[in-house]
């Protein structure tokens, strides 16, 4: 009997590849995404795909509901990785694009947790997979919604963790550096939105950020294609014993073993580099 695992933000990216790899691995895949014309598109490729957006209590509720009927009440895996980032200087950010920020990236995530949580704890298995970044390790300038939303899933992860010693439910956090996206252009089009990018003592950064994010090819040569993370997705799943992290990209193997071993200042003199 195949195992059920549900995906959020299966439209593009990590969530996209591993819709379909976990289907090719025999997995029984509920593939969500927040656009009708996504879980149109992802049907129309053979994926069972719901509509969910985490931002919206009642499209979170609705999509359990459509989750636990289609799974018989038995889902096995939760891939939470539907998110965004807000680019900005955290004085130019209004305080509504924060909580947007953490509404998608967080509280979405820990309500869609908690109302398929008990279903795997009845079966007394299950393994939840966590998509957090490197953001979520260290910081940088000018993404500090985002590091803000990662740091608490980090946080957040490592508490449940603990609070699930025991049971036969496992949650494993990926770490990813740099992965080629529609990230970028959902970080451009949330850029413009809410910072007033002309009245800004960030102005001449904002600038280079639009440059950087307007580019289709990335220009970071450590970035790596979303086939990248499934490897530690499938370990998450499949192994006896999940890891609790699995990093993937040179910068987030780095940034995990540095913020270890450099003083506080040190290592902020290292990332004060990055644009």
């Amino acid at each position: 009997m195949s195992r059920f695992v549900l995906i959020t933000g299966c439209s593009s990216g990590i969530g996209y590849h591993a819709a379909h790899r976990l289907q090719q691995e025999g997995f029984h895949v509920i593939a969500s995404a927040r656009h009708p014309d996504a879980v149109a598109r992802l049907q129309a490729e053979g994926l069972t795909a719901i509509q969910l957006d985490l931002a919206d209590t009642a499209s979170i509720r609705a999509a359990v509901a459509q989750t636990l009927e289609l799974c018989h009440g038995r889902l096995y895996g939760l891939f939470n990785n539907g998110a965004y980032g807000q680019p900005g200087a955290l004085e130019d950010l209004p305080t509504d694009a924060l909580r947007a920020q953490f509404e998608s990236n967080f509280f979405g995530w820990h309500e869609l947790t908690r109302l398929l949580l008990p279903s795997m704890l009845a079966a007394n298995e299950g393994r939840i997979i966590q998509n957090s970044s490197v953001l979520g390790l260290v910081a940088m300038k000018y993404r500090g919604a985002y590091n803000a939303s990662k740091f608490a899933l980090e946080g957040y992860t490592d508490t449940l963790r603990l609070e699930l010693r025991g049971t036969g439910v496992q949650i494993s956090l990926i770490e990813p550096g740099p992965i080629a996206s529609q990230f970028r252009a959902n970080a451009l089009a949330a850029l413009r939105q809410h910072i007033d990018l002309e009245h800004s003592r960030h102005t001449p950064v904002y600038q280079q950020t639009l440059s950087r994010l307007e580019k289709v090819v990335p220009g970071n040569r450590f970035t790596l294609p979303p086939e990248a993370c499934m490897p530690p997705l499938l370990h998450a799943l499949n192994a006896r014993r999940a890891r609790p992290r699995y990093q993937v990209t040179t910068p987030s193997k780095w940034m995990n073993l540095l913020r270890g071993w450099l003083p506080t200042r040190l290592l902020d003199a290292l990332v004060a580099k990055s644009a």
